[in-house]
């Protein structure tokens, strides 16, 4: 390479002022040459911080040669500097998108954590109340579709309830069959021992009508169709079709929250029903093996051993559970913000929400319906 196009300084002082001149391409490709870098920085670390500068003699400046300057610089640009429009626009450019060195992490003080407590409750009251506002969007919007049925948004709920409903009957009923067979094996081990084989009929009725089927349907369901609403709107959000629907004056939660909270509440009581047949089908089997209890004695004994409330019970806590799920899906769905990190975040935050608060509504069924069913 010619020597002209060599990056290099040439230091100059008058009357005590030292005056720094760059020649040569300053450029990446001059920067690669062997030991040239290193010697640029040492020459540079040696200048005076308060000398001036003259850029206009470099033959071409580009963001690396810059980004050297800015860093030998600290960040500011020096008092005295001369330098050409292009060479302007590049450092400006370096300027901006250089990031400022991290700094050292210090422990929050008690009136940071206070404060950041305080800000936490209130996103939470916050969430809460949109939340409590979208419930009551969705009565409203029920009474509306009562008033006006042609003006429903039916395909929507047809969809819905296939993708939500169909869709998940293959994957309820094979965990449902196992959950059977667990919990018949566990059972038959405890019951021969006390020569009460008969009861395992009362034991698996019982639980997988009243308890089991119901939560397990819709933990099974919060975590493949609740993440799946929150993923649809949440992406919605991010291709700006939210925005195009307020534009166009579509209403969000007649035309996305109600066809999938309708869905959720029909299909979520047969879907638990699904998995409640299925799982008592793989007790039945577990039984017959463990315990000789035939299928025929099993079917014959169920009836007199589960009376028809607990039935009832689990249908109205499905329908309960699917309103739950749909809202909160759509809940976290609409809180996304227009860019993917909120979007996994939404959805996982949607997911466990919605099993938190199976269980604990499950919880509460348990406690204020005790005597019903028995």
């Amino acid at each position: 390479m010619p020597e002209t196009t060599t990056p290099r300084l040439e230091l100059q002082t008058d009357d005590g002022t030292t005056r720094v001149r760059l020649l040569g391409h300053w450029t990446a490709a001059r920067f690669a040459e062997r030991g040239l870098l290193g010697q640029l920085q040492r020459g540079l670390a040696g200048v005076q911080r308060d000398a001036a500068w003259d850029l206009r003699q470099a033959d071409q400046l580009d963001h690396v040669g810059a980004q050297l300057l800015w860093d030998t610089w600290h960040h500011t640009e020096p008092s005295r500097l001369e330098l050409l429009p292009p060479q302007r626009a590049v450092l400006d450019r370096v300027a901006e998108f250089t990031c400022e060195p991290a700094r050292p992490r210090t422990r929050p003080g008690l009136r940071t954590r206070y404060l950041g407590l305080g800000e936490a409750v209130l996103d939470k009251l916050h969430a809460l109340g949109e939340f409590v506002r979208l419930t009551g969007q969705l009565a409203i919007n029920a009474l509306r579709l009562a008033r006006a049925p042609h003006e429903g948004p039916w395909r929507d709920l047809s969809g819905h309830l296939y993708h939500i409903g169909v869709t998940a009957l293959p994957i309820t009923a094979l965990v449902g069959f196992l959950i059977g067979v667990v919990l018949a094996y566990l059972t038959a081990k405890q019951l021969r021992q006390f020569g009460a084989d008969a009861f395992i009929v009362n034991i698996l009725g019982v639980a997988l009508i009243r308890e089991l089927g119901p939560m397990l349907a819709a933990i099974l369901v919060a975590g493949r169709s609740g993440s799946s609403i929150t993923a649809q709107i949440g992406v919605m959000r991010v291709t700006d079709e939210l925005d195009a629907m307020s534009v166009m004056g579509i209403s969000h939660s007649f035309r996305l929250v109600l066809p999938r909270a309708l869905a959720l509440a029909i299909t979520m009581p047969l879907i638990s029903i699904w998995t409640t047949f299925s799982a008592l089908a793989g007790g039945m089997l577990a039984s017959d093996i463990s315990l000789g209890i035939t299928p025929t004695f099993f079917l014959r004994a169920l009836p007199q051993a589960v009376q028809i409330g607990n039935l009832v019970l689990a249908s109205a806590k499905s329908v309960g559970f699917g309103l739950l799920i749909a809202l909160i899906g759509c809940h976290y769905g609409l809180r996304v913000q227009p860019n993917t990190q909120s979007l996994g975040a939404g959805t996982t935050s949607s997911v466990v929400t919605s099993i938190t608060v199976v269980i604990l509504v499950d919880a509460l069924f348990a406690i204020a319906f005790q005597n019903v069913g028995f």
